[in-house]
């Protein structure tokens, strides 16, 4: 049984490279991601659910919604806690939901999924995700489209866990360049946000992931003059994976799970998640994107592989 649905398959050749990926239709996850036959994200069998929520998108939020409760023009809302043990909504709403397929070539699929009203989230978003395989890795890009009678908040995320082929994780740098952290209590939920300087969060320079034990989200990413935001994975002989983040990008969480499922057995793995807001958005509206009836809003970040020179 293929607990994640139907299995779409990419494959482009294209500068030198040969590029591999293949999407769920649950969740749009993407499950695999090879070029060159080396892996860029973890994977994981295709009769299991995604582990740790591999690969899988995160929409209308990302990360936490404190008690699950927001504040709509003074009406409060209430979504369901799907985090229960914390009890906090996570992730967004369309993680159980399977999404059709609306373009398909060799190299490229576009999925979609639509929000319909429900408890906490009274609005109606078409929503959706095309993946683009290019030479030297995939390029990811979401799409909203405001269906409702009044405006509605968006926002999204992506949690691919990354690797540098068959290198040991542990032995893997993680660069993150984000130039402050969110301190959390003991629900994950934001209490403030502060520098990195001087903690042990901080990873512009890059720190070895044997040493690391994170569950962080970041802001104040740096962004190169066009306005893109790196962050990379790099083996001891150069070899690196980077996960790029476009403009509306203004967020990152860095997660590391030292349980995460292989056939030879659990090990570390690290997610690097792409965010257009940060946790517990719906209440302090940060990057939160209010569209308007019939408005529409996309956002694109990618995974890539390199060489450090």
């Amino acid at each position: 049984m293929r607990a994640t649905g139907e299995q779409f398959e990419l494959s482009r050749s294209q500068d030198g490279g040969q590029s591999r990926a293949i999407i769920t239709e649950l969740a749009a996850a993407l499950r695999v991601l090879e070029v060159d036959g080396e892996a860029l994200t973890e994977t994981y069998p295709d009769t299991t659910l995604p582990p740790f929520g591999n690969g899988i998108v995160l929409s209308p939020w990302p990360n936490r919604i404190r008690d699950g409760r927001w504040m709509l023009h003074g009406s409060p809302q209430q979504l369901a806690l799907t985090e229960p043990d914390r009890g906090n909504a996570i992730h967004g709403l369309l993680r159980s939901t399977p999404y059709r397929v609306t373009e398909r070539e060799g190299h490229a699929i576009a999925l979609a999924a639509t929000i319909y009203p429900q408890k906490g989230y009274p609005f109606v978003v078409d929503t959706s995700v095309r993946y683009e395989l290019v030479g030297d890795g995939i390029t990811v890009t979401h799409r909203f489209l405001n269906r409702s009678d009044a405006a509605a908040p968006v926002a999204v995320g992506a949690h691919p866990f990354l690797r540098v082929g068959d290198a040991p994780i542990e032995e893997l740098t993680l660069t993150v360049d984000a130039s402050t952290l969110f301190e959390v209590d003991e629900r994950m939920n934001p209490i403030r946000e502060v520098p990195v300087d001087g903690t042990d969060y901080d990873l512009r320079a890059g720190r070895r992931v044997g040493e690391l034990q994170l569950d962080v989200a970041f802001g104040a990413v740096s962004t190169d003059d066009d306005a893109i935001a790196h962050h990379r994975l790099t083996a001891p002989d150069g070899r690196y994976t980077e996960l790029w983040q476009g403009p509306e990008f203004g967020w990152v969480q860095a997660f590391t799970a030292r349980d995460y499922p292989r056939p030879d057995g659990a090990g570390l793995a690290v997610a690097i998640e792409p965010m257009t807001a940060p946790p517990d958005a719906f209440n302090s509206g940060d990057g939160v994107r209010w569209l308007e009836p019939d408005e529409s809003w996309e956002a694109a970040w990618g995974i890539r592989r390199g060489v450090r020179g």
